[in-house]
């Protein structure tokens, strides 16, 4: 099921196929039923904590509760696979039209643990990654349903992000992106 794949920084992990199709659409469905935050150029959702994009930090006034019943059940798996060592405790939602992206970034290492997981739902999308020393590069195409893990050095020594286009270009053919929304699961370890 999990296949290490050499396009990644070492030890990121990418699983396809994580969810199958039905309980995409049904993720999808559940998400779209709740409401968005536009705070960013890109709707949010965050459950668990909020995270403060401006400190960049998380507080304990930021908590919003447990995780809904759906995000609870992935948060288990999760664990259960061994993928996070204490079960996650915080998701932030993103929707990605095509021509968005996000900057290359680490997430928030005093506020969140050692792993971080992101499911990709509705289209695929480049993710490009750029090691912090050596400058380093490397980029991954992310699937519908696929979750990508970033742990040990991947989590820690590279950024992530993605590009801000309408398109990308896979083994020289193009690739027109459509609506994309990621569930990206953390454990908080530390708040203000």
């Amino acid at each position: 099921m999990t296949t290490e794949l050499s396009n990644l920084p070492p030890s990121a992990i990418y699983v396809r196929d994580y969810v199958d199709g039905d309980a995409a659409l049904q993720l999808l469905a559940t998400v779209d039923a709740a409401p968005w935050q536009s705070d960013l150029r890109r709707r949010v959702q965050h459950y668990g904590y909020r995270y403060d994009y401006t400190a960049r930090r998380v507080t304990r006034d930021s908590y919003l509760g447990p995780l809904p019943g759906w995000l609870q059940d992935l948060a288990d798996r999760l664990l259960a696979e061994e993928i996070f060592p204490s079960r996650p405790d915080q998701v932030i939602v993103n929707e990605y039209l095509p021509g968005q992206g996000i900057a290359p970034h680490i997430d928030c290492e005093p506020c969140f643990g050692d792993v971080v997981a992101s499911l990709s739902l509705g289209s695929c999308c480049m993710m490009n990654f750029a090691h912090v020393r050596s400058g380093e590069k490397l980029a991954h195409y992310l699937e519908p349903a696929g979750l990508l893990v970033l742990k040990a050095e991947s989590r820690f020594d590279w950024t992530h992000g993605i590009p801000a286009r309408k398109s990308d270009k896979i083994g020289g053919a193009v690739a027109k992106r459509g609506r994309r929304v990621s569930l990206t699961f953390r454990t908080v370890i530390s708040t203000a």
